[in-house]
């Protein structure tokens, strides 16, 4: 059908009849400030990251041409509208491409997200890690015909490889690719393609983005050989201006045009890359370092386990020691013992949780990540722990 004709001017719009949005937007520049976007706390309170309209419109192209995303599309978006991946991954990615965009609800809830897949018709689904797990663990997930998802995103969180590869087979998402990158960054650095093998997606984040640069740091600041763990740094066209109204935590986090993320990573000889933690979530245990994410992988393996967090804990004798949460599976039920025997000569001894907790749920914020923070608090409470050294 012929296109409506174009709507008459209204209270309001200019003598041209353009609506005054439109009037506004002449007056703007691709620079100036869009929005102040809050992290999500995960590690105490949120920071106002300031991006502009350059930050999230070509982040936005580019999500969407790396997730074979466009017109004819469908994209079920279950992820909060206020958080950089509902926003710019999401419904600016729809529409800078002509997408269709599906909103289950008002707030993220597993049967309705799979309903508006099913009812839908949906080519693409996005969500975190615990918003998949939730999914697949429903019990009335085989009632759904989930055969016209492609592909979609899974990020904001570490994709654990596990969950991966069921969302891969079981809800039909082949091409689903991971992203990571944060609010400062706008928020994608790194994505997997549609099109990259299989191990490659499940066990990495992907490749740089176009027009952005990257690096790893050792605690000098110095670049580290290929394949070496460091510090990630992002620099281009997606950085902030700066968090609003605090210049000092602006200076720290930006430093030359670089932006440090706070995450530990590796990137190998063909330019993939691996978060393998934060670097506040380190811990030294004894004098070895432990990364969290690395046993929060292996737990993954167990049968019985549908969600876990590692972290450190105070220790008068190793200085710190290791701490697991642990949500299992429904029906399900398990001991510490059982844990401890499943890590025995399969992981290095100190890298075992000494303390195993099973929870209902873990702490989360908002938009579905996990804080460690709250984590180690109670734990710390609960054993009578004094803090050895400044988390």
């Amino acid at each position: 059908p012929p296109p409506p004709p174009p709507p008459a001017a209204r209270a309001g719009s200019s003598p041209a009849g353009a609506p005054p949005p439109r009037r506004i937007g002449a007056t703007l520049g691709c620079r100036d400030a869009i929005n102040v976007q809050f992290t999500s706390g995960t590690t105490g309170a949120p920071k106002g990251a300031t991006l502009t309209h350059h930050n999230v419109v070509n982040n936005a192209r580019d999500v969407a041409r790396t997730m074979g995303y466009g017109q004819g599309d469908r994209l079920c978006i279950p992820v909060p509208l206020y958080h950089c991946f509902g926003m710019v991954m999401s419904s600016l990615a729809s529409t800078v491409t002509g997408g269709t965009m599906v909103f289950p609800g008002e707030g993220f809830d597993p049967l309705a997200t799979l309903t508006a897949v099913h009812r839908e018709r949906c080519t693409h689904l996005h969500g975190v890690p615990t918003m998949f797990i939730a999914q697949l663990d429903h019990p009335r997930f085989g009632e759904f015909d989930l055969t016209s998802l492609r592909g979609g995103i899974m990020a904001g969180s570490p994709c654990p490889i596990e969950v991966m590869k069921r969302v891969n087979a079981q809800m039909n998402m082949r091409e689903v690719t991971i992203a990571y990158g944060m609010t400062e960054t706008s928020p994608v650095s790194f994505q997997s393609g549609t099109d990259d093998p299989l191990e490659r997606r499940v066990s990495t984040v992907g490749r740089v983005m176009p027009h952005l640069e990257v690096k790893i740091v050792d605690a000098e600041g110095r670049t580290v050989p290929v394949g070496e763990k460091g510090e990630l740094c992002t620099k281009g066209y997606s950085v902030m201006l700066g968090y609003w109204a605090d210049q000092e935590r602006t200076t720290e986090a930006v430093q030359g045009g670089w932006m440090h993320t706070g995450d530990l990573a590796t990137i190998d000889a063909e330019g993939y890359c691996n978060i393998v933690g934060r670097v506040k979530d380190m811990l030294i245990r004894g004098g070895e370092n432990v990364y969290p994410r690395e046993v929060e992988e292996f737990l993954f393996r167990h049968p019985k386990v549908a969600q876990v967090q590692v972290f450190g804990v105070p220790d008068a004798r190793y200085g710190e020691e290791i701490a697991a949460w642990i949500v299992l599976k429904p029906g399900e039920a398990c001991t510490e013992d059982e844990i401890k025997a499943f890590c025995k000569d399969q992981i290095a001894h100190y890298k075992v949780p000494r303390h195993v907790r099973f929870v209902a749920e873990l702490p989360m914020t908002v938009t579905g990540k996990a804080q460690k923070f709250v984590m180690r608090a109670k734990m710390i409470e609960e054993l009578g722990l004094v803090e050895a050294r400044t988390a």
